[in-house]
């Protein structure tokens, strides 16, 4: 445990496990932030849109924000600060989003999950505000495609004869009126095909939530 009263700068790296190829953020945060405010780091941070369940393993032990009949956590995500682990550089932790037990085979089936590693303890810097990402790879996969497998499956499936084959549709056809559900899949995998991160925006987002205005970015 971190006797400290002085705040600390964790440098965490968060990698995506078993994509190809990786996907990837690297933020600030303050030693001074609690669990929930790590856990929505983490998910402003990834693009992730905070609809399923979550939890970290930090020392054996599993923390993460109470859901009713749901997830229950033996201590308060609000109340325990990330100085309170005595976190040390090289030190790697786990965090798991969007899993579910299998009621027919008793075993718990995890979609994404996060390799967080504390690359570096930093002094604050004066006036900066944190959380703040300072980089990035890949953006994250639609969250209900299956899980990592399936989702690198079909984004080359997808793209190769889907997007390609209703693009040329509507060209050849000259009909460019799609629903907004087909619309917004043909944008979401177009994006993953580009696979542009975009820092710019994950600051601002994670700005607006740290500043209290948090409704709008999850339920939009």
């Amino acid at each position: 445990m971190s006797n400290s009263s002085e705040p600390v700068i964790y440098q965490l790296k968060i990698l995506l496990l078993s994509i190809t190829p990786t996907i990837w953020r690297r933020v600030l945060v303050s030693s001074d932030h609690t669990i929930k405010d790590l856990h929505y780091t983490v998910q402003l941070a990834m693009g992730w849109e905070n609809a399923h369940l979550h939890h970290f393993l930090i020392h054996g032990k599993y923390y993460g924000i109470r859901q009713p009949r749901c997830t229950t956590f033996s201590d308060s995500a609000e109340e325990v600060k990330l100085g309170s682990f005595g976190f040390r550089e090289k030190e790697k932790f786990l965090y798991e989003y969007h899993f579910s037990r299998s009621a027919a085979m008793g075993t718990w089936r995890y979609w994404w999950r996060h390799q967080i590693r504390v690359e570096a303890i930093l002094k604050p810097v004066k006036n900066k505000t944190y959380p703040i990402c300072t980089g990035g790879k890949g953006i994250c996969p639609p969250e209900d495609c299956g899980g990592p497998w399936e989702f690198m499956k079909r984004r080359e499936e997808f793209f190769i004869s889907d997007v390609l084959r209703r693009f040329t549709d509507m060209l050849e056809s000259q009909d460019f009126d799609i629903d907004r559900e087909e619309a917004r899949e043909l944008l979401t995998w177009l994006s993953v095909y580009q696979n542009r991160f975009d820092r710019q925006k994950v600051n601002q987002r994670l700005l607006q939530y740290f500043t209290g205005d948090r409704e709008s970015l999850f339920f939009e």
